[in-house]
């Protein structure tokens, strides 16, 4: 229960936080914001560190390399993600992009697969709902999809990715110290590749402060500390499903805080992406199992 209240929290601030992450865009680049909100996550762990350190000193060689290889990993694979999901803000709607991130719940056990993860009926049944979801929710009627939304569907596959990545690491190293270094290898890339193709100022990051520091300490400092505790006790498809309810706190955020809209053909959408990704963690022999043992026997 603790481990899903970590992953509930999670998933409303993360679902918030997609509000914050288009206001900051008003002030500065998609890069230079991830970079700057990443640093910012990494500092407001140190004092949690040093609080572990002092609990666990020292450390064998071989967890500090395998703590910095997790890191690496985990890092790069956030970095994808992030970008992917940031510069795609630029052209969808928060709504949009908190559902169509969701994917990743379904993707999880697909690519577990490779793994030699076993998959149950319920991932193929909930991945088809989400798929004709996402069709309502971001094709037209023309059969195109919007570039931004392009952008937050091959950001799920490397959400789900990086979901697995700290599901192996988390339970080999300490969960505050892997978030701790892959926020800072994410936050290095982010500012590198900003100041290739941005023009960062500290003028952009004061002006956009607010959204700044939500993004940094809450959404990546809290937010993905309680990714990485919670998920050291929860199966990683558990932990997924829960993580899901992130879709429906962006669409809120959205509606209240931006003013966004969506039509009825996006409601239809939005709502089929969701049932897709519940169904995909319900395994069906568990569902006939508990119906029928609700069903009255007969005299």
């Amino acid at each position: 229960m603790r481990s899903n209240m970590m992953l509930l929290m999670a998933a409303a601030i993360w679902g918030l936080g997609f509000v914050a992450q288009r206001l900051g865009m008003d002030h500065m680049g998609p890069y230079t914001f991830n970079g700057l909100r990443f640093l910012l996550g990494a500092l407001s762990l140190l004092p949690l560190l040093w609080w572990l350190k002092s609990r666990q000193p020292g450390g064998q060689a071989g967890d500090r390399r395998l703590l910095l290889t997790g890191g690496l990993i985990a890092g790069t694979v956030l970095f994808s993600a992030a970008s992917l999901q940031q510069v795609g803000l630029l052209y969808t709607t928060a709504a949009k992009a908190g559902f169509i991130t969701g994917l990743y719940i379904i993707l999880v056990p697909v690519i577990g697969l490779a793994l030699r993860h076993k998959t149950g009926a319920n991932t193929w049944v909930g991945a088809l709902i989400a798929m004709a979801g996402l069709y309502y929710l971001s094709v037209t009627e023309d059969f195109t999809i919007g570039y931004g939304d392009l952008l937050q569907v091959v950001g799920a596959l490397f959400w789900a990715v990086h979901l697995l990545v700290l599901d192996h690491y988390s339970s080999r190293v300490a969960p505050i110290r892997l978030a701790g270094v892959q926020f800072v290898v994410c936050g290095l890339l982010s500012l590198a590749t900003a100041f290739f193709i941005e023009t960062p100022s500290v003028a952009g990051a004061v002006a956009g402060w607010q959204a700044l520091l939500y993004a940094g300490l809450v959404s990546v400092g809290v937010g993905y500390t309680l990714q990485v505790v919670g998920q050291r006790g929860a199966h990683p498809a558990h932990a997924a499903i829960i993580l899901s309810l992130e879709t429906v706190f962006a669409a809120i955020g959205g509606v209240l805080l931006l003013g966004e809209t969506l039509d009825e053909r996006a409601f239809v959408g939005c709502a089929l992406m969701l049932a897709g990704m519940l169904i995909s963690q319900i395994r069906l022999r568990w569902w006939w199992k508990s119906r029928r043992d609700k069903v009255p026997s007969q005299p």
